[in-house]
């Protein structure tokens, strides 16, 4: 019998490529969301509120395991909704926490960010560190096994509100500018969304990372200002690149990691999607979606 596994945020930027991934390896995959993706067929979406208890039990039942990517992805949109980020990353994730008890599922695998670990990570932070704390607390109440995966500088090829590198391309080919809020020295180890997701599937094979927490990141450390550099010459030297340094003051400089209440392991992919390939094949469905709009 095929394994069930349930994706909630699965139509969003990670989990469509998680949801991608599943389904190459013959899993029964559910991608449950608020909204259909192009990138997620709709044989596979079933519309989900994770705050709707109902709609999140009948979608966990008869799972064996399930991914909860929902709720605020960014920094910057919680910061603005700081209520409605706690009720999604918090509340919503403690109704699929809830379910996964009720329903006996195998295995929770927690979508958790770089910044629950770091002072800079403000509301988004908060809401990501409490829900990795709900999630150990069900394993050490109820014996729910799981995973949390702290994902840090994430990209790829496809158009979602939260895929920062995909933007930028997207708005230097607009105005042949740049224009950065920091100093462009922030470091970050930037890792493709489709090794991201064969990663994430990987930790549900193996008894290895049970109970465990992960951190997934990209291999190469990298600063902003080379990641600008690197675009300015695949697009021919023709950007103009601003950096103002007076709005960045949200975000971490070198680390994101401010203390370190658990111990967490490094996944990196091997082999893994080059940069610079990662960047022409974002510019690439970047061309092509402009071509549709015409």
């Amino acid at each position: 019998m095929t394994k069930r596994v349930v994706v909630f945020g699965g139509n969003g930027f990670i989990g469509s490529y998680v949801v991608e991934e599943l389904l190459k390896k013959g899993y029964d995959v559910i991608s449950a969301d608020l909204n259909p993706s192009k990138y997620v067929d709709d044989q596979y979406f079933q519309k989900c509120d994770i705050l709707d208890v109902e709609a999140v039990n009948t979608l966990v039942q008869g799972a064996k395991i399930v991914y909860n990517f929902a709720g605020f992805a960014n920094l910057d949109d919680a910061i603005a909704n700081p209520i409605k980020a706690i009720e999604l990353n918090v509340i919503g994730n403690m109704n699929i926490l809830e379910a996964c008890k009720k329903y006996n599922v195998q295995r929770f695998v927690y979508a958790s960010s770089a910044y629950a670990m770091s002072d800079k990570g403000s509301f988004y932070g908060i809401s990501k560190l409490t829900s990795e704390k709900l999630t150990e607390e069900y394993y050490k109440k109820f014996g729910l096994e799981f995973t949390i995966v702290r994902y840090g500088s994430v990209y790829g090829e496809r158009d979602y509100h939260n895929n920062y590198i995909y933007n930028l391309l997207k708005r230097s080919l607009q105005t042949c500018e740049i224009n950065h809020s920091g100093d462009g020295e922030e470091v970050r180890e930037y890792i493709h969304a489709a090794d991201v997701a064969k990663l994430a599937t990987q930790i549900i094979e193996s008894d290895e990372f049970i109970n465990e927490h992960i951190i997934l990141t990209g291999v190469e450390k990298m600063q902003r200002k080379e990641l600008f550099e690197m675009i300015n010459e695949i697009l021919g030297n023709k950007l103009i690149i601003n950096l103002s340094n007076d709005g960045y003051h949200n975000h971490y400089k070198s680390t994101p990691y401010s203390f370190h209440p658990t111990r967490s392991k490094k996944l990196v992919a091997n082999p893994y999607i080059d940069m610079g390939q990662g960047l022409i094949e974002c510019l690439k469905d970047i061309e092509a979606n402009s071509s549709e709009e015409i």
